[in-house]
């Protein structure tokens, strides 16, 4: 019996046959949008006043959440059903909205309206405790409004309870390890990761750990290759590039971690033009505060994951800011107004001030760096200080780069709003569990100052800019060119308006009243622990006793009423900043020229000549120059003895061939 077969269908089986071997398989794309490192910033800056997000063409500000939205909606609708809307972590802490976080959870709720399919979990997301995250996370879920968080490292304690409520949300699955998601025809998995840098600076979350990112990593990379069967890995990383590559932890992921294809990034608010590779691993990072979206196309073909292309697309007023995510955060901005600065005397867009020229931040004394260290200096003697008594008096502040987070602008009117000072120093909270640092006094040695101020002359040089201190109420010289911990040459207490007086740094007993935040101070009293103890700072009250407790030494901004009312930096600036007397013709505060630029309070002088690199030295310079000493001895002796040693060795062959005979 003969059968015969249709050659249509013969070259059908043919075609599926050839189609489902990975030569000729369909290739499939998918393009990542990401940003990372939002800090709450939902509107555009900077100035807040200038940000018209309704309409295009009017203003050069970047960022703000309604046209970060637009910006994504374009680009999804480009590739419709093939894109995937990720995030590296820090969305929370930076400006006024997430002062009311805990309470409405604002950051969530818009990032799952914008259409984040992913976030992780970074470092100040646990600056209100672990308590205060699981209520973020508590009250964004119940109102629908919660994308998948991820965060694969973190350990909870046995011991203590203070994270159980954090522990119950993962528990509850609104934190995964990872997760997997079909896009495209691509199975995708994604894990988050809390890098080492970044668990640092999170001292809020204890009794939470984490785990090493590395080893978490492999882990987990190994699970979804073999387990899941991904054909895509994505870690979304909260760990950074560095400068110096054996310290940029994403580089040493993508090395150390075999499966990984795409790094997210975030942490060093580093804006990537192109993607950096190491080995198969694409390395991507998008600045911060949303003001750029990075937009990464791939391909994946027969198991293999290629680039089409990257590009960082601005957020800028090219486009018109989605309708409905302006107007919830206008909502917010109500809120703000009617719950938390209302008692204040405030409200969010309230000018304080005006300014003439703008107040950058840098890795250096700054203009801004001067005048938050002087609304500090100010106000704590304000509130707390006796002319009738000398000794109260606080001589300096301290203010270190890591926790002034942005800049002033004079923008288009030179106006600078509450919700813009509030900006530059929002960070923190308090014993009392409000938000803010707030501030605290102490007492220091002129030997301590001199050490407080050895964190910039030699941790800052090797940590990066967020050890950076800026000063009021001194100024000091330093060699960068003398041994680590004992490069500062020389220091006056004093300012620009009054003068200065020589500080004699080598006086162990005077005590001097100093001010800064209650994080800054923890800092400088736990740095000898990270410096060999050279740096050990002790902290004391006024008649020298050591603070085992900085919140005994709270500023208290109302004596009149029960327990500490807790002075807020913040709070500190704006007054500091409505203190200013008005500019020609205004009826608003003015800033004073002074702040225009470099006040000489912070002065490098390097130097080899050998007298100022060991001129009133301390113990560490002595030990480093007897060590010098030391191995010269030793090289010089050692080259003399060789010396001896051949020149006894040539004695004896003279010797030999003058008075030895041959034997026959």
């Amino acid at each position: 019996m003969k059968i015969s077969v249709p050659i249509t269908s013969l070259l059908m089986a043919l075609w599926i046959l050839l189609s489902s071997l990975p030569l000729f398989a369909q290739e499939k794309r998918i393009t990542i949008l990401h940003t990372n490192d939002l800090h709450s910033n939902l509107l555009g800056l900077s100035p807040n006043l200038d940000y018209t997000p309704r309409v295009t063409g009017d203003d050069e500000t970047r960022g703000g959440f309604a046209r970060l939205a637009a910006v994504l909606k374009r680009e999804r609708d480009k590739r419709p059903g093939a894109t995937l809307t990720v995030d590296g972590g820090d969305f929370l802490m930076g400006t006024l909205f997430h002062m009311l976080a805990r309470e409405e959870a604002m950051e969530l709720t818009l990032m799952q309206a914008m259409g984040y399919d992913a976030v992780v979990l970074g470092n100040h997301e646990f600056d209100l405790k672990p308590r205060g995250l699981a209520r973020i996370i508590s009250r964004a879920a119940a109102s629908g409004g919660l994308p998948n968080l991820v965060l694969a490292n973190a350990l909870f304690s046995k011991e203590s309870d203070r994270d159980d409520t954090l522990e119950e949300e993962f528990k509850k699955g609104r934190v995964k390890p990872y997760l997997v998601i079909d896009r495209g025809g691509i199975k995708i998995g994604i894990f988050g990761i809390m890098g080492k840098d970044a668990a640092e600076k999170a001292p809020f979350a204890s009794p939470v750990k984490f785990a090493d990112p590395v080893a978490t990593a492999r882990r987990i990379v190994q699970e979804l290759r073999e387990k899941e069967r991904v054909d895509l890995v994505i870690c979304l990383s909260h760990s950074g590039i560095g400068k110096i590559k054996k310290f940029s932890e994403d580089e040493i992921l993508a090395k150390e971690v075999k499966g990984i294809d795409v790094i997210v990034g975030g942490h060093t608010h580093t804006l990537l033009a192109r993607p950096l590779q190491v080995g198969s691993t694409l390395i991507l990072q998008a600045g911060s505060y949303g003001r750029y979206v990075g937009v990464l196309d791939l391909i994946w073909e027969g198991g293999q994951v290629k680039s089409r292309g990257y590009e960082l697309l601005p957020v800028d007023d090219g486009a018109v800011g989605d309708p409905e995510i302006q107007g919830r955060i206008e909502g917010f901005i109500a809120a703000l107004d009617a719950r938390v600065l209302k008692e204040k005397g405030l409200s969010f867009y309230q000018t304080i001030a005006k300014t003439a020229f703008d107040l950058p931040i840098a890795e250096e004394e700054s203009p801004l760096g001067n005048l938050i260290a002087d609304a500090l200096l100010w106000y704590a003697n304000k509130l707390d200080y006796d002319p009738r008594d000398p000794a109260s008096k606080v001589v300096a502040a301290f203010e270190s780069n890591g926790l002034i987070r942005e800049g002033l602008s004079r923008g288009k009117t030179g106006n600078l709003a509450v919700a813009d000072i509030f900006r530059t120093i929002p960070l923190g909270i308090g014993p009392d569990d409000t938000l803010g640092y707030p501030l605290i006094t102490c007492y220091l040695t002129a030997a301590e100052i001199k050490k407080a101020l050895e964190v910039l002359t030699s941790v800052y040089p090797f940590k990066g800019s967020s050890y950076f201190l800026q000063v009021s109420g001194l100024r000091f010289t330093y060699n960068p060119l003398r041994v680590p911990f004992d490069r500062v040459t020389a220091i006056w207490l004093g300012n620009e308006e009054e003068g200065f007086r020589i500080l004699d740094y080598s006086d162990r007993k005077t005590l001097y009243r100093v001010v800064a935040n209650i994080y800054n101070a923890t800092f400088l009293k736990i740095i000898g622990g990270f410096t060999y103890n050279i740096l050990t700072i002790v902290p004391k009250d006024r008649q020298g006793k050591p603070l085992a407790d900085l919140s005994l030494a709270l500023i208290d901004g109302d004596k009149g009423k029960p327990g500490i009312q807790e002075v807020k930096e913040w709070v500190g600036v704006i007054e500091y900043l409505a203190s200013f007397p008005p500019g020609e013709g205004e009826r608003v505060p003015a800033i004073p020229g002074k702040y225009r630029g470099k006040l000489g309070r912070i002065v490098s002088e390097a130097s080899l000549n050998p007298v100022a690199l060991v001129a009133r030295g301390t113990w560490v310079t002595w030990a480093a120059a007897g060590a010098v000493v030391l191995f010269l001895v030793v090289v010089v002796s050692l080259v003399l003895f060789s010396r001896w040693l051949l020149s006894r060795r040539r004695r004896r062959l003279k010797w030999k061939k003058r008075f030895m005979k041959p034997i026959k």
